[in-house]
């Protein structure tokens, strides 16, 4: 498995364009978590798992269950599950739908952390970062597994791997 992460791209659609060149074939799926601010009916919808963020207008569901090599995946924004504030709420919802991955987005800040068997994972905002990692002007994930591992890895716009925000799992 290996799924390339977006989220919080606001209207930036070059990026989400090269990511998809970039990326074409390489990857098992392109999952954004919102906040695209993409219409319906554009094309680069059909090619990915979408999600409607608190700033979309678009008629996407909340939320999506995927089932990738076995693994349940549940792509949300986050902004209904409070993530803001923590990531209780969230984690009792991934809990009821079985999810062995969560991907979110919202605070526009990376972060990836695992408990209790679950893998949350947040890509950060592509085109306007927050938090520690804002220098870095944008950031993506691509979740991969390897050798009964889930790994981690972050990068930044021009597709170049930030060797610090490598995880295993």
């Amino acid at each position: 498995m290996k799924i390339l992460v977006i989220s919080d791209n606001h209207g930036d659609r070059q990026i989400v364009c090269d990511l998809m060149t970039h990326y074409d074939g390489e990857v098992d799926g392109f999952f954004h978590c919102g906040d695209s601010e993409f219409d319906s009916n554009d094309p680069l919808v059909s090619k990915m798992h979408i999600v409607r963020g608190n700033m979309d207008h678009a008629a996407f569901a909340e939320d999506e269950i995927s089932k990738i090599d076995g693994k349940t995946i549940l792509l949300t924004h986050g902004h209904l599950h409070g993530v803001n504030s923590g990531l209780l709420t969230l984690e009792l919802f991934a809990r009821s739908k079985e999810a062995d991955i969560v991907l979110f987005g919202h605070t526009h800040q990376l972060g990836v952390t695992q408990d209790q068997g679950i893998l949350f994972v947040n890509p950060g905002s592509i085109s306007l970062p927050r938090g520690q990692y804002a220098y870095i002007g944008g950031t993506y994930a691509i979740v991969s597994s390897r050798n009964n591992k889930l790994v981690v890895q972050y990068y930044d716009r021009k597709f170049n791997a930030v060797d610090e925000l490598r995880f295993s799992f």
